[in-house]
């Protein structure tokens, strides 16, 4: 189930509010500038490929490449058996920021992202459906769990596509990984 749990940083061991409430996971993120919908299911067969994935949300994808000027989509898909999962996993566990918005919409799966807000961090569980924009700058990192099983539209505004700047703070060593959250949300 889609999960918002705030962290301050300075406590890191405990969120000090945590919700399930989807109204509520869009109202929160919106004040901190965080774009969170949720889509309508499309019935997709589980070995779906890109091509068809990015076909049934043809429409989706096209607001918002109108809306927000990218360029080019995508879709990545890690399932428990990929043999570099560990190392997939732990590129994306440190700190760091974008030139351009991340956008990622779950196809199916889950996956935890963390944005670090000031002297908060926002763990946001993100399911089946949950389309979350991570504005560019925002100090963040995401965690797949250590058996990834997600597929997941991205959009990007440089063709080159994922670029990162790491910022070198070990804020993501303070906090609960996805193996203490993801249990929460479910």
């Amino acid at each position: 189930m889609t999960t918002l749990s705030i962290f301050d940083q300075n406590q890191p061991d405990r969120a000090h509010t945590v919700t399930r409430d989807t109204a509520q996971i869009r109202e929160r993120l919106a004040e901190q500038g965080i774009r969170f919908e949720q889509w309508p299911t499309r019935d997709l067969p589980a070995d779906a490929t890109p091509e068809s994935i990015l076909e049934a949300y043809g429409d989706e994808i096209a607001r918002l490449k109108e809306e927000s000027g990218f360029q080019t989509a995508d879709v990545i898909s890690l399932n428990p058996d990929n043999p570099k999962k560990g190392e997939l996993r732990q590129k994306f566990l440190d700190e760091h920021v974008h030139s351009e918005d991340e956008v990622r919409f779950f196809v199916r799966g889950n996956g935890l992202f963390y944005l670090h807000l000031g002297d908060q961090i926002y763990a946001v569980l993100c399911e089946k459906n949950d389309l979350i924009s991570v504005p560019d700058g925002t100090r963040h990192w995401f965690d797949m769990g250590p058996q990834p099983a997600f597929t997941c539209i991205r959009l990007f505004s440089n063709p080159e596509g994922w670029v990162a700047d790491f910022t070198g703070e070990d804020i993501a060593s303070h906090l609960p990984r996805y193996e203490a959250l993801a249990g929460a949300g479910g």
